[in-house]
């Protein structure tokens, strides 16, 4: 099954800024548009909008004046669903409400012809619930864009419980053509990104709600250490607090409020002051005149130590070690089974970040994972009540003298970037043993969907097999509730990595 041919008409009905996106993005591919909107006026509104679009494409030479004319010459506004008859796709971005959609794709079934392909951009809904209104739903998709869609290269191409593979495959073929890169998925809530990304932010929240960090920190952490381009709080901030809330608790509510996904309270006592973002003015952060970012927690300078014995490769932190002989602090190396783990002067331990706590151990520190130690311009430390001044002191220089930034959080399990990327890679493996996705697409569609310095299963390679399953374990131990339960996919990934290496 191919793309759609440039000769057949496509419809976007709903012309606000998805509606609006979705069209330009079929236009500049060569298709003839039709625009739709209930509102009287709202179409012709959105074509003159997407004109104007055009013509700064032209003056930043994306297309040439020929180009924007001929393009303009195809996009027509329509005056009733009528005007829609003769089109071989159309893609509804309506309001976000069920019956909404079901009484529009109701109204289209009547007008269209018997092969147009029907598609909705729901980013909460179930595909299949809204196609449940039709009388054919085996030619109705999912095709999920992202805003700004013309700038946005993925496209999520879901499958409802009844849609036809020639359908998805159709749609899937014509979003390729149209230059987006589509991931194939089954209609499960937040489908492929929305789902994954729940831990993003969710860990960052509770990490907030422990008092073990503050929000500055915290998104440092995760940028500069983590590698992800945004924090969680300013993240949320640019998307619309209430617009994030609403999907994490969709998400929740549609998988029976399944523990791994609830919302955060933190967050919903945000959006009930109203405190909503940039859009408001204020969010996790201030956006007025003159409002000025606050500063992450920073360690003071402190003396790195003289030396330090390491125990076991350090694992997914290995590279630390040439990192340590490059700053001048001799490595001594204990080749004995001890664990993993660097041993300071002073007697006290330096850990990376496994799901346990501080006050577990006599005199230990633990460091976040990072992306890559090398770049990484930013550690987290956490420590506890028990772990020696001298202790917290030594592995703070250590850091220092690798030319990092140094945080000192609280003493939380898991820390910051690491319980977070063990969690996104557990609901990547779950995904895939239920049907979701592949692993290249799940990795391909949170990289593009939200910019994640890699995908979940690049993760996984990289940190090991057994790594995020150790985490998630570790951390189920201390919070029994089942937010950090591994999943049965993650058991079977690191229990078979076990067996293949001929360990019990």
């Amino acid at each position: 099954m191919t793309a759609l041919d440039l000769s057949s008409p496509v419809a976007v009905v709903g012309t606000g800024t998805m509606g609006q996106g979705i069209a330009q993005v079929a236009l500049v591919a060569g298709h003839p548009v039709r625009l739709y909107d209930a509102v009287p006026g709202r179409a012709h509104e959105a074509a003159a909008a997407i004109g104007a679009r055009l013509d700064r494409l032209v003056e930043k030479d994306r297309l040439t004046g020929a180009e924007r004319d001929a393009a303009r010459a195809r996009l027509q506004p329509a005056e009733s669903l009528a005007g829609l008859a003769d089109c071989s796709l159309v893609v509804e971005a309506v309001l976000e409400r069920l019956e909404v959609k079901q009484q529009l794709l109701r109204e289209l079934e009547a007008v269209v012809d018997d092969d147009c392909l029907l598609a909705t951009n729901t980013s909460s809904l179930s595909v299949t619930a809204i196609g449940g209104a039709l009388r054919n739903a085996g030619r109705f998709v999912g095709l999920h864009f992202f805003n700004p869609a013309p700038l946005m290269p993925l496209v999520e191409v879901v499958s409802g419980f009844a849609t036809d593979v020639t359908s998805a495959t159709r749609a899937y073929e014509t979003a390729r053509a149209w230059g987006k890169t589509p991931v194939a998925c089954a209609d499960t809530p937040g489908f492929i990104v929305n789902r994954i990304a729940r831990p993003f932010y969710a860990e960052a929240f509770a990490v907030y709600e422990a008092q073990a960090a503050d929000p500055v920190t915290i998104d440092a952490v995760l940028r500069e250490s983590g590698g992800f381009r945004m924090g969680a709080f300013e993240l949320t901030d640019l998307i619309g607090q209430d617009v994030n809330e609403s999907v994490t608790r969709s998400v929740w509510e549609s998988f029976f409020q399944d523990v791994r996904f609830t919302p955060s309270l933190a967050q919903r006592r945000l959006v009930e002051s109203g405190r909503l973002g940039r859009k408001s003015g204020q969010g996790w952060y201030e956006y007025g005149d003159g409002a000025e970012r606050p500063e992450p927690h920073t360690a003071e300078k402190a003396q790195p130590p003289a030396y330090v014995v390491a125990e076991g490769d350090l694992g997914p932190a290995s590279e630390l070690l040439p990192l340590i002989r490059e700053a001048g602090i001799p490595v001594r190396e204990d080749e004995e089974d001890h664990g993993t783990r660097l041993v300071l002067p002073g007697g006290g331990q330096l850990v990376l970040a496994d799901g346990q706590t501080s006050v577990e151990f006599r005199d230990v520190v633990y460091f976040d994972l990072a992306l890559d130690y090398r770049r990484a311009t930013r550690i987290a430390l956490s420590a506890s009540q028990d772990t020696s001044p001298g202790t917290l002191a030594e592995a703070t220089g250590l850091f220092q003298a690798l030319g990092k930034d140094v945080s000192v959080i609280g003493d939380v399990p898991g820390m910051i970037v690491a319980r977070t990327v063990a969690r996104i890679v557990d609901l990547a493996h779950d995904a895939v043993a239920k049907g979701v996705a592949t692993e290249g697409d799940i990795d391909t569609a949170m990289r593009l969907g939200v910019n994640y310095p890699r995908g979940p299963f690049e993760w996984s390679r990289v940190l090991g097999r057994t790594w995020a399953y150790g985490l998630l374990d570790d951390l189920h131990l201390r919070d029994p509730s089942g937010r950090y339960a591994p999943s049965l996919a993650l058991y079977r990934h690191a229990y078979a990595s076990e067996k293949r290496e001929g360990t019990s």
